[in-house]
This record gives C-alpha cells, structure tokens and sequence, in this order.
C-alpha cells in the first residue's frame, strides 16, 4: 500500500521555520493556492482574521489577496521578470494605516509577505505634493495680481482665483465708497462680477472685523444660513455648507476681506486651508492696496497737472494766440518751460502774454513753474509795469526755498483797430522774433537779468506794432538749442530758426507754431533734447469785430 502524500499545510502547532516570527514588521505566509500557512505576532496584532489555515481572499484585505494571487499565478508581479527571488511591491490600506508589501519566495515555493507600514511616509508625500501645488498657485496669483494696478480688474481677479482655487464660489469686499461697497463674486469655472451693495457688513459674522484689519473668527463660528442673499454670487446654485472669512491686509491700512463659500456635502474649511487662504489674502490685499493708492496718487497728479500743463490758446480780443510745448523727456508732461495768456478785462484793456524757462527739467522745475504762474497771475492787476512785475516776482523767488532761476518774456497785447500793439520785456530770455509779410524777420532788441539769482534785477521795455497776417513768436532756448542735424551734433541754432520762421509768412499762428515745433523734431530725430516752448501772437488778416461770448474775435474777409 502506497504512502500517503505530503500536505502543503502547516498545522497551527509546527513550529515556525522563518526568520520573519521575530521580524518587527508583520509577515503573512502563505501557499500558492492563497492558504495561509504562518502569521508573526505583528501581523496577527494588525489582521486578527488572517491565521493559518485560513484563506486569502476571505480575510486578508482585498488589495494583498489580489497582488499574492497575481504573484503566485505568475511567478512574480506582474510586469515583473519572475522566477526564483523575483520581487515588486504593493501598496494599500489596513484600518486608518497604510502599508507596502514586499513578496519573497520561501521554502516549500510558499510566499512570504513582508508589510512595512508607510503611514508617515505617504502623509509626508502628500503633505509635500500639496504644498507644491499651493507654491505654485501662490506664483501665478500674484503674477495674476501683479499685472493690473486698475483696482476693479485686480478686485475681480482675487474673486476668480479665490474661487477656483480655494473654494465653489468666492466674494471680495472693499472698504465703502461713499454708503455702498464694491463687491466682486466669482463661481469656480466661470467670470467674476462685480457690484455696489449699500448694506451692513456687521450682518455676516467677522466680515466688519475684516473689514477693520482685525484677524479672522474660525470658519466653525459662522452659520451659512445667516449670509444676507447678496452674499450669493448669481451663478451659484447649490447650498452654502462652510463659510471663510478672511481680512485682505493693505499697506498700512485693510484693503477689504475675502469670503470663502463652500458647498454643502463638502468638508469643511480646515484649520491648514484656513491658514493657506490667509497666505493667498496677503497678496490679495498688497495688490489691491497698490492698486488703490496708484488711483489715488493718479487722481491727485492729474488734478496737479491740469494746473502745471500749458494752457490751450485761441483768440482772445481779437488777437490771435497760439502755443506750443514738448516736455525734455518722452515719459515726462511737465517741465521747466511754460507759457500763459492773461486776457484783459475789456477791448481796451492790454492782455498779459508770459513764457518763461526755468533752469532744470521734469517734475522738480515744473513745481517752480506752477509758483512762477500763480504768481504772475497775481500780479496781472499791475501788468502796464513790466519792471515791476519782474522785481515782485524776483524778490517771490528769492524768499522761497528754491534755488533754482529762470528767464521770462513778457508781452502786453492790445488790438487797434487792424494793427496789434505789443510791449515786450525781457529777463534774460532769448530776444522774440518778428515775421513780417514780406518774410523778413526782426529781432526784437529787449535786455534783462533773470529773475531769482540777484537781489536786484534790470529790464527794458520795447514796443512793437503788428500788421494784420504778420506774427510775433516767443520761444525758449529749447528751441534753438537742439542737437542734431546729418551729425547729430550741431545746433538747431537762432539763423535757422529765423530762416524757418521767415517761410512761415502770412500763415495763422497755430500754423507758425505747427511748422517751428515740426522742423525742430525733424532736426533732432530721436537725439535728447531740452522742454521747448513756443507762444505766437499773429495779428489776424480782419476788417470787422464781432464779440462772441464776452471775447472779441475777428472775422476774415474774402
């Protein structure tokens, strides 16, 4: 009679014959057929179900049945060369703790399973891979934030990002303006709109707080049920489940505070979610806070220029008036050079003409500029005494914490019947010039010292008369001073300018300015150049007079 053959299962009293029943991780045997054969005293801490004599797929988590299956089947993993010491490894779940297991082959062709936890390895993975992705989110919301200084537009990108990123649905407020506050909402996926709400921020929980600069209540704190109904973005249509209210801090003062909304069914807002869209409020706020003060600093230097920029001429008592002005640089608006026309309280009353150069360029002398105007503006009532203008104004700039000088032409207009009467005084300008109808050119021999160097200045007055079509032109050294030419090195110069302005006979004035300005650009090219300023008083081609709206303007004739 045959013996009978040996069974492939080890009974529960056979000693083990592994190095693994001392291992400290848990270790699972078990045969080809998914039997298991040995246990250590880990993994029967870790699996209670998992004994020998018990099977594979009936007790051991579903993810390690499958991969001995496949190994046993196989020979190895697949994918995996198989044969003897062949090895891959599998990963997967038992309760809250995550494991990867190694198969090896042992005696008797069973399979050892070596189950090394990995819990903190994987938290630790993950942790890294979030953080990744928020550094990088973090990257691209401020270059987002950065590339607008308009504050509606960096308003409705913090409420597109916020939303797509950090929550469903997003709304940025900023402090009112005037009894209503600007509101942006944004859905995930779609376009952020932006409102004037005229409402009490204190009904939505920390929302006045944020808005005050002070740090965020917990998420848990707030009831979503309590959000006023303009808290709801439009496109939004499911149920608030989590609110997030956080302040968007400022320079130096809050720029408004960003609320999160998170659908219902969702997690709630985390304490480390919670911290990570303080990170994305910080950039938030700096840009809006920078987008808030470029308007303002935008609002104030347009009101300072409107004051600093030469006036628009046109024609005032029947004398026609044209000017002309190109700042040194092409960033710049305002500079040293300036002009200004004063018209007279009547017909019989002279006009004040003033174009001045102020040593320096760009905003430094444009502030002078605007001293220098305002106070000849004051002085006009005086305007039959050029002199003593010039010493009122000389001991003005004297007193004043500038150091800077300046040189003026001033000229006193007055129409005569066809003819224009002109007194010029200069101090220390560059003498005007006279463009009469049959293209000759005179220079106008007036003398002075410049004004705000010398305790004492000197000035003559001359006269000059104006047929009509013939103009008298006020320039400042800018003009004959630029630096160009087939060279680029030699001055436009004062027989060139004469030259030019003598083929300008008979036009209008806006004409002869046009045309000067025109042939000096052309001789500079793109070389620097000194502010330029041009004023022409032109003696208009006229028989009658007609007051229109309080001014007298002529009319041309055939």
């Amino acid at each position: 009679m045959a013996p009978p053959k040996e069974t492939a299962t080890i009974s529960h009293e056979q000693p083990a014959s592994g190095v693994w029943v001392t291992a400290p991780y848990p270790v699972v045997v078990a045969d080809r057929c998914g039997t298991v054969v040995e246990t250590n005293a880990a993994a029967s801490s870790l699996m209670d179900a998992v004994v020998p004599g018990s099977g594979m797929a009936e007790t051991a988590p579903a993810w390690l049945a499958r991969a001995h299956a496949d190994f046993a089947a196989a020979g190895a993993v697949p994918g995996g060369k198989g044969g003897e010491g062949a090895a891959a490894s599998v990963r997967g779940h038992i309760g809250d703790q995550s494991f990867e297991a190694h198969p090896s082959w042992g005696i008797h062709g069973h399979v050892v399973w070596w189950l090394v936890d990995d819990t903190d390895q994987r938290l630790a993975e993950a942790a890294l891979t979030t953080e990744r992705e928020r550094a990088t989110f973090l990257a691209e919301a401020s270059n987002v934030l950065m590339a607008s200084l308009n504050s509606e537009r960096c308003m409705l990108a913090t409420a597109r990002l916020a939303a797509q990123y950090l929550a469903d649905a997003a709304v940025v407020v900023t402090p009112a303006s005037g009894r209503a506050m600007p509101v942006a909402h944004a859905v995930a996926g779609q376009e952020a709109t932006r409102v004037l709400v005229a409402d009490d921020p204190s009904l939505v929980p920390g929302l006045s707080e944020a808005l005050q600069g002070f740090p965020p209540v917990p998420s848990r704190w707030i009831d979503p049920a309590a959000l006023p109904a303009w808290m709801l973005p439009e496109d939004f249509t499911g149920t608030i489940g989590s609110v997030a209210v956080t302040p968007l801090p400022g320079h130096g003062v809050p720029a408004g505070a960003l609320i999160l909304l998170r659908s219902n069914g969702r997690a709630e807002f985390s304490e480390s979610e919670e911290l990570f869209a303080r990170q994305f409020a910080a950039r938030a706020g700096a840009a809006l806070s920078a987008a808030r003060l470029y308007a303002e600093q935008s609002d104030i230097t347009q009101t300072l220029m409107r004051d600093l920029l030469p006036p628009r001429l046109h024609r005032v008592h029947g004398v026609e008036f044209a000017g002309g002005y190109q700042p040194a640089g092409a960033r710049e608006r305002v500079g040293g050079d300036f002009y200004d026309v004063h018209p007279g309280g009547t017909d019989a009353e002279p006009s004040l003409v003033v174009l001045g150069d102020v040593c320096g360029k760009g905003l430094d002398a444009a502030v002078l500029t605007g001293k220098i105007r305002n106070t000849l503006q004051a002085l006009t009532p005086m305007a039959d005494d050029h002199v003593k203008m010039l010493q009122l104004l000389n001991g003005a700039l004297l007193n004043s914490h500038h150091t800077r000088f300046a040189t003026l032409v001033l000229a006193s207009v007055m129409r005569t019947e066809n003819q224009v009467r002109l007194r010029l005084t200069s101090a220390g300008h560059p003498a005007p010039l006279v463009v009469r109808n049959d293209g000759s050119v005179e220079e106008v021999i007036t003398h002075g010292t410049l004004v705000g160097a010398l305790p004492r200045i000197e000035a003559g007055t001359v006269e000059v008369h104006l047929q009509p079509g013939e103009t008298c032109l006020l320039y400042t050294d800018g003009v004959t001073e630029a630096r160009g030419g087939p060279m680029g090195d030699e001055l436009f110069g004062e027989a060139r300018l004469a030259r030019a302005l003598s083929g300008c006979a008979g036009m209008p004035g806006e004409a002869v300015v046009e045309r000067i300005q025109m042939l000096a650009s052309q001789w500079l090219r793109d070389g620097r150049h000194d502010d330029m300023a041009l004023v022409a008083i032109t003696a208009p081609r006229t028989t009658h007079l007609s007051a229109v709206n309080g001014h007298t303007r002529g009319r041309y004739t055939a």
